[in-house]
């Protein structure tokens, strides 16, 4: 009896060997972590090495878990495959990103860093970016005199927190995916919006005090404050009346297509129009000069009352060219002539030259 030779060509021949090239896609499993490198078990196309940088923010590094890696070279020098788990996960991720982007999908997100500008984010193995603009009331970075580290640190502190957002612009072509978390409480805002009307009064949070006002968080929609509406008296600086974090009844004075403008000062009566009762025209009062302009000076008859001196009021020789600052000075205290009460435009006139 004769014996026929059997080739390793014979012996193979029934095995499927896959040859990978550049860019496939594939399957694996992880036979060992280490700490630069990942290698992975690719069955009959052999094995691979996923080199620590080429893995996504998040994903599972475990022995035993299986994953999809992309083909970076099919066969190094060394006689393996070199992988990338992000190549693959960002290829597969492109897909679901334009199926939520279409779809408008309100989608849970976690930033895993921030700058200036705003978030970090990575999903399904891409990069994206949620801008301050497009963060809603309750955790936009209210600060005074846009301080770039005290938005930094606001921003940091929403690192690693559930944001619920809508895709507002994606291009695999440009590598551009944009979040919005304004467009996701849109449709919900302007529902509460809808509900509500001028003169209510609602309850808000103090969100951030800036130089001519404060920002409010009414139920998730954004509200301000007036620094002219804080207060019957005059304010200078509102962080001497309000404070970040405190809560806050107000009334609704307008409603814009997406903000609320409040007033603070309407939840309590007028006390000018108690206090200007004292006062009669003619009379002669003493104030105090609490503002010196080019065109007169203003001056404090009580605690709630301000009255204006007209250049042309204030000596027997000045007209409308006359300097105030020459003739006042802050502070101080003089006698003054009523010559007229406007209780409607809420206006005094004084004169110094009559008394």
């Amino acid at each position: 009896m004769s014996k026929t030779a059997i080739t390793m060509d014979d012996l193979l021949k029934d095995v499927d060997i896959q040859q990978l090239k550049t860019g496939d896609v594939t399957e694996g499993r992880i036979t060992s972590v280490r700490k630069h490198e990942v290698w992975v078990d690719l069955g009959a196309s052999g094995v691979g090495v996923v080199m620590r940088r080429e893995i996504g923010h998040g994903q599972k590094v475990e022995e035993g878990e299986t994953v999809t890696v992309s083909v970076v070279d099919p066969e190094l020098d060394e006689g393996y495959a070199l992988l990338s788990m992000k190549r693959a996960a960002k290829d597969r991720g492109w897909d679901e990103v334009q199926k939520l982007f279409d779809g408008q999908e309100i989608i849970t997100i976690t930033a895993y860093d921030a700058n200036r500008g705003g978030l970090l984010v990575e999903m399904e193995g891409i990069r994206g970016f949620l801008p301050v603009s497009q963060l809603a009331a309750e955790h936009y970075p209210r600060v005074s005199g846009a301080d770039k580290d005290e938005i930094l640190q606001k921003l940091n502190a929403l690192v690693n927190i559930p944001l619920k957002v809508r895709i507002l612009d994606t291009s695999r072509k440009d590598n551009k995916l944009i979040f919005s978390e304004k467009e996701a409480i849109k449709d919900d805002m302007q529902s509460k919006l809808t509900e509500l009307k001028v003169d209510d009064v609602v309850d808000g949070v103090i969100t951030g005090v800036i130089d001519f006002g404060a920002f409010v968080n009414v139920n998730g929609i954004e509200g301000l404050i007036h620094i002219s509406e804080i207060s019957w008296e005059r304010v200078e600086d509102p962080r001497d009346y309000i404070k970040a974090g405190q809560e806050v009844k107000a009334k609704i004075i307008a409603i814009d297509k997406d903000r609320l403008s409040l007033s603070l000062k309407q939840m309590t009566d007028d006390p000018w129009l108690g206090e200007v009762k004292k006062f009669k025209k003619d009379d002669v009062v003493q104030g105090k000069v609490t503002r010196i302009t080019p065109f007169g000076a203003f001056v404090q008859l009580s605690p709630s009352v301000e009255a204006l001196v007209h250049v042309s009021e204030m000596n027997e020789d000045s007209d409308d060219s006359a300097d105030p600052s020459e003739i006042f000075k802050l502070n101080e205290k003089k006698d003054f002539k009523i010559l007229e009460i406007d209780l409607e435009n809420r206006k005094i006139a004084l004169s110094l030259k009559e008394k």
